[in-house]
């Protein structure tokens, strides 16, 4: 804990409120030792709280880390700068995030996602695929007293990161020293876009320490409950396909494809316990257990209104305006639709355009949980620790998603006025659409004689089922591991000590799994009315959909009306919702008897999706500390030895039987790691480092396994269990000046180069100019062949429900399909981190009330060049585009950002504001259902342009145990564009994130 001049006056500060204000709270690491030090002190000093002191203290551990590390730690109980675990990374240096519906999701360090996620420096493991370790929106800050990011790993740090290790630290109980400790904070949080009210949070403290005949023992209990509502509107315009229509000026453009108006709103139910029992029965032996259990429940109550079949009007309709937009590669510049009607054309096409009302319900449910028993023994200059640890992440995946089609009373059904029931499920509605300033708005066309009224819209009558989505997947994660470390000391060595410190050694074992079941079902995707119930049969389950869609940034142009199956009810009680569907389908069979299709829902197991990867890994380290004049650090080697078995359902025998068949794989490493800090005066330190660390593949892409998808634009993608791990060789090289209490000034550089980086391996399926080979002819003149064989690429899905692309009574198209690999091409990236830290509080005789001003800067700077991988056009991309070929590069990787945080702290008053800017970067993260398979976004990644984000708190202290605040997160209401192929490409998705406000009190006992 740092300690600040100031008048001794001013010194009013028992131990209690040390250690309830300033000790469990920011500092918990180091907090016996700081409270040690107070008595020490000259009494002119008086130990600083909140944020300078978080600041103050975090700087410390910084400044005497063996490597480059960064810190955070918290200023009150369960009091980390922000409400979500990916943002409170955002503060460090050179570190980027992205959101999902506007919570921070994914954490890039240097502009890498594969960095790895532990707990008290034990491994974590995530609810899906990946390796990085559990997933930031599972875990509410307020159980974690610090956040530690190791840049530059030593010999003992475990393998498998590319940008980092980030170390989420709890409370340890024999920091508390004798004090009993006790703390609550009620909150509730509101957000713009919400129309379901205030959600609560609670979060609570609770630990203590005895002497006692049998040794020291002490406990720490931290909880939290979270209620949470995100909110996301992101429309999507699709412009990729060329139009022609006669008379159209310009006689060529980027016409109307597709359009969505879609709402993410993910619920969140979160509870999160961490706890801890130390036992030390004497001065060298100490015993611990760890337990944290996470219990995430995140229900997804989203939905697309999609204007289908618009591409009817290609060559028909003609806007009445354009934008040129710059593809920087093929043609370049191209002109646009940016405004316009698609008014129906019954001699064309008597049933399109057509809208969709779909309710994506989607969830994640999952149960995390790292238990750890240690022990610590110390005799002499020897000492040791055996650490057993299991860490699981279960997770479910249950989903009821329905699409309905509406049926436009004011229009023919599929031209036939006495509505012949054989005819299409869809119907004329004519849109009208601006897509300028970037807002992609469209919505129906009023003044249309063919326009529904918006009591049509909602009548229940002028709907019938689609489809009928169902899914149980299942994943289960496990890492059990045991760990040995010794350290022997030399410091009172004749021969070495004045040199080498000490020497540290080690082994761990770890077994690794990861098992996926794809258990799901789909009943429908009909494409004739005789099909499809009405959905006067399913009534009761209907409800009207959000009204609120012009929140998002005043727009008046939007779908207001519509109808959903309850998306609350479909995940509250899905066997309802789908006993009454199949009622419906089952009471359709007897009004029409001729009509075809499922009835019902059969939930099996998909053979081809399954997949149980495990993985056997041994490592060891050797490492030797030392430490001359002004010059210290360490340098030591990890060797580490992987077995791999993946095992998945083989090809069918003669009789048609699968049986599950293990494919092995195995690599080694040996891994050098080097760090050098020199003190060259008091306050300025110089580091340089040279790691060697690997990135393991992902689960999935290990696996022998593949998933069908019946979508006409899926990817299949095939797996590879003799992937190797990418290898990652660090330079560091940093300069910190400690100028003045609580304040820094560093710059930074780092190289990372990059071997066997994964990629893709793309089989693109043709797509042919015309009819289908037996003959079919489509509505947009385009098809995808249906031999089996693929004989022009691709591979044959036998799944696929034919819509643009192929006859919809004939399932199976062929498909793209992907296989990762590894690249044998270097990547090499270098980047300047600058960092600046000052606080004013040691001009408090000069400034006054102005001594509690401060400022944190951060600025990163990154490039990086190499790599072979590329993405090429294939589908309407070829046809726009022609055949290109983009370097794929590194994604979500951005090549500048900032952040700058102001703050006051002073009289009971603790203020903070931040503003976070990071450049645009290329992506796969996009919605609405858009993939790059040839559709949507001509075949490439989209570019996220560069975007600024404003958060700010405030809280007040109104006794020494009670205080209240408030907090706002994207104030600004600062929204996300996306754009196809290049930053100056056509706009494809835009998102507009809610502004969440938090609120409440804190009381300390």
């Amino acid at each position: 804990m740092s300690m600040l001049n100031t008048k001794a006056s001013n010194s009013r500060c028992d131990l209690r409120k040390l250690l309830l204000a300033t000790v469990i709270m920011p500092a918990a690491a180091t907090a016996g030792a700081a409270a040690q030090a107070q008595d020490d002190e000259p009494e002119d000093q008086i130990i600083v709280t909140g944020i300078r002191a978080s600041l103050a203290d975090a700087l410390a551990e910084k400044r005497a880390a063996p490597s480059l590390v960064e810190v955070i730690k918290a200023e009150d109980i369960g009091k980390l700068p922000d409400q979500n675990l990916a943002e409170v990374l955002e503060n460090i240096t050179g570190i980027q995030i992205t959101r999902r519906a506007g919570v921070g999701s994914g954490v890039q360090i240097r502009g890498e996602n594969a960095n790895r996620i532990e707990f008290n420096g034990i491994s974590t493991v995530g609810s899906g695929a990946g390796r990085t370790g559990i997933d930031f929106e599972d875990v509410n800050p307020a159980i974690i007293s610090a956040v530690e990011v190791i840049k530059s790993p030593i010999a003992k740090t475990i393998e498998g990161s590319v940008g980092g290790t980030i170390n989420l630290r709890t409370i340890r109980p024999t920091e508390l020293g004798d004090e009993f400790l006790a703390s609550i904070r009620l909150q509730g949080e509101q957000n713009n876009l919400s129309t379901t009210g205030i959600k609560p949070r609670v979060s609570a403290a609770l630990g203590n320490n005895w002497s006692t005949s049998v040794g020291e023992i002490g406990f720490v209990v931290s909880g939290s409950y979270t209620q949470q509502e995100a909110v996301s509107f992101r429309p999507r315009a699709d412009r990729d396909n060329v139009a022609s229509p006669p008379g159209a000026v310009p006689p060529e453009f980027l016409g109307i494809q597709f359009l969505v108006q879609e709402q993410e709103n993910d619920d969140y139910e979160t509870i999160n316990v961490a706890g801890t029992l130390e036992w030390a029965p004497s001065d060298d032996l100490k015993f611990s257990f760890d337990a944290i259990v996470n219990d995430q429940e995140r229900a997804q109550d989203s939905y697309r209104l999609q204007a289908s079949g618009v591409s009817s009007l290609r060559q028909i309709s003609i806007p009445t305006a354009f934008e040129t937009v710059d593809f920087q590669v093929g043609p370049g510049e191209f002109p646009a639709a940016l405004q316009g009607t698609l008014e129906p054309d019954l001699a064309n096409d008597d049933d399109d355009p057509n809208l969709r009302f779909s309710s994506d319900t989607g969830a994640r449910i999952t149960t995390s949980k790292v238990f750890a028993l240690a022990g610590d023994w110390q005799r002499d200059n020897l000492s040791a620790r055996l650490e057993l640890a299991t860490t699981q992440a279960d997770t479910r995946n249950p989903n009821l998603s329905t699409t309905l089609n509406f049926i436009n009373p004011n229009c023919p059904l599929d031209g036939a006025p006495s509505g012949d029931p054989s005819t299409s499920n869809d119907n004329c509605v004519p849109f009208i659409y601006d897509l300028s300033n970037d807002s992609l708005a469209f919505g129906i066309n009023f003044d249309s004689p063919f326009a529904p009224t918006p009591a049509d819209l909602t009548n229940p009558n002028n709907v019938v089922l689609d489809q009928i989505d169902v899914g149980r997947n299942t994943t289960e994660n496990r890492e059990n591991a045991a760990r040995v470390d010794f350290s022997y000391d030399f410091t009172d060595n004749n021969v070495v000590g004045d040199f080498l410190t000490s020497v540290d050694f080690g082994y761990r074992y770890n077994e690794s799994s990861s098992r996926f079941e794809d258990i799901d079902d789909r009943v429908g995707g009909f494409s004739r009315l005789e099909d499809s119930p009405n959905g006067s049969l399913f009534a009761d389950i209907l409800v009207e959909g959000p009204t609120n869609y012009g929140d998002s940034d005043g727009r008046s142009l939007f779908i207001s009306n519509f109808l959903l199956v309850d998306p609350d009810l479909a995940f509250d009680d899905p066997d309802r919702v789908i006993e009454i569907l199949e009622a419906a389908l089952a009471a359709q069979r007897l009004l029409e008897p001729g009509a075809d299709g499922d009835l019902v829902v059969m939930l099996s197991s998909d053979q081809n999706s399954f997949y149980d990867v495990t993985e056997n890994t041994h490592a060891a380290y050797l490492q030797a500390n030392f430490e001359h004049g002004v010059i210290r650090g360490n340098f030591g080697l990890r060797y580490v030895n992987t077995a791999i078995d993946s095992v998945a359902f083989g090809p069918a025998d003669a009789s048609g039987t699968r049986s599950l068949v293990s494919t092995p794989g195995s690599y080694e490493f040996l891994l050098p790691r080097f760090n050098l800090a020199a003190n060259v005066t008091d306050n300025f330190v110089i580091r340089l480092g040279y790691t060697e660390d690997i990135r393991r593949p992902n689960f999935d892409d290990l696996n022998t396994a593949f998933t069908f998808d019946p979508q006409e634009n899926s990817v299949v993608n095939l797996g590879n269990p003799s992937l190797q791990p990418e290898t990652v060789s660090s330079i560091d090289a940093s300069f910190e000046w400690y100028f003045a209490p609580a304040s820094i000034f560093s710059v930074g550089y780092f190289r990372k180069d990059r071997t066997n980086l994964f990629g893709e391996d793309f089989d693109g399926a043709e797509i042919i100019d015309g009819p289908t080979p037996d003959g079919f002819v489509t509505t947009g003149g385009f098809s995808r062949d249906t031999d089996p064989n693929c004989p022009g690429g691709g591979i044959f899905n036998p799944t696929v429900i034919p819509n643009q692309l192929g006859d919809p009574d004939r399932l199976g198209l062929c498909v793209d399909f992907t296989q990762p690999s590894n690249d044998p091409a270097v990547v090499t990236q270098e980047g300047i981190e600058v960092a600046f830290q000052y606080t004013l509080a040691e001009w408090e005789d000069r400034l006054g009330f102005a001594s509690g001003f401060g400022l944190a800067a951060n600025y990163t700077w990154q490039q990086f060049s190499g790599g072979s991988r590329v993405d090429t056009t294939s589908g309407r991309g070829l046809n726009v585009l022609g055949d290109v070929s983009i370097p794929r590069g590194l994604l979500d990787f951005s090549q500048h950002n900032y952040n700058v945080t102001a703050f006051y702290e002073k009289f009971g008053l603790s203020a903070r504001a931040r503003w976070t800017w990071r450049d645009s970067f290329r992506t796969q993260d996009f919605g609405g259902g858009a993939n790059t398979s040839g559709s949507s976004t001509f075949s490439f990644p989209v570019t996220t342009l560069a975007r600024g984000q404003l958060n700010a708190s405030i809280q007040y202290a109104v006794t020494d145990q009670f205080s209240v605040g408030i907090e706002g997160v994207n104030l600004t209401r600062s929204n996300i564009i996306q754009r196809c192929v290049a930053e100056t490409g056509p706009t494809c998705f835009v998102g507009y994130p809610d502004r969440r406000i938090q609120f409440g009190g804190t009381y300390r006992f």
